[in-house]
């Protein structure tokens, strides 16, 4: 899809406030709904998709399933808000050993685990508006011990509001943005974010361990992977929240409680299509 094109600087593969933003994905709804509204928090349309199970409502970039999006830019980046339910999105990449390796981030997970062909990752997110940045170069290799070539496709699930998905060739400082690409909301209710806010410079947990620091065991290549499944100490999506009038780095906040009656916890199976 974007093999052939150009990549530098920032590749944005959705924008909600663009004029068709799902124009490059396929929507999937099941008991929920995938609809454009207006946040007020960040004063801007957003796009909400919402279910009562995860792995029956979400959006697939390339639109085509067949099709790979081919971006090589190894940084991918998510302006969204937390709606305090159960959340993930997934990521298919192919390596230098031309294996595809799934990365999949969710909030409800309570351990990482790395599989051949999976990486599963618990996240936490702060209140409101977040920034998740997501070096899948470096997943790639602490997990596999291979080379990230490029991203084959991505799956964005319920319970989140989007307000833009894009891959850049580097992590920018908030000062290099261009400001569409920032997030300049004020919370309703800044007394509220505060008895949430964390303590800075933290990482969401990572494989093996869940700890922050960084395993030093590499994990051998081999011809075929082993079905066998390993847990790793890696580093995690960076989190950061949207405060006014900038995006300041918080450590990731442990998993929200608030888990909705209606809801349905998914299963590790649900998300193979």
């Amino acid at each position: 899809m974007y093999r052939a094109s150009y990549q530098k600087g920032f590749l944005t593969i959705l924008y909600s406030v663009g004029s068709s933003p799902l124009d490059k994905w396929s929507t999937y709804t099941k008991n929920g709904y995938i609809k454009r509204i207006y946040d007020e928090d960040i004063k801007s349309l957003v796009l909400e998709i919402m279910g009562s199970n995860v792995s029956t409502t979400f959006i697939h970039c390339p639109s085509d399933c067949k099709a790979e999006l081919g971006i090589k830019l190894p940084f991918l980046v998510l302006l969204i808000k937390n709606m305090h339910k159960y959340f993930c999105f997934e990521v298919k990449i192919q390596d230098d050993q031309r294996f595809m390796r799934r990365f999949r981030v969710s909030n409800f997970q309570s351990k990482t685990s790395v599989k051949p062909f999976c990486t599963a990752m618990p996240m936490g997110m702060s209140p409101g508006w977040n920034q998740i940045q997501f070096n899948l170069a470096d997943f790639t290799r602490r997990a596999y011990g291979s080379n990230y070539l490029e991203t084959v496709s991505l799956q964005v699930h319920a319970n989140v509001r989007i307000r833009r998905v894009y891959f850049t060739d580097k992590l920018y400082t908030e000062a290099e943005l261009p400001n569409d690409y920032k997030l300049l909301g004020k919370p309703k209710d800044l007394k509220k974010e505060k008895q949430f806010k964390a303590p800075p410079t933290a990482r969401p947990p990572s494989p093996l361990n869940t700890g922050r620091v960084e395993s030093k065991t590499k994990i051998e290549e081999a011809a075929v992977p082993q079905e066998t499944e390993t847990e790793m100490d890696m580093g995690a999506p960076e989190v950061k929240i949207a405060t006014a009038p900038d995006v300041s780095e918080t450590e990731a906040a442990p998993v929200v409680s608030e888990e909705p009656p209606a809801q349905t916890e998914p299963t590790e199976d649900a998300y193979y299509y």
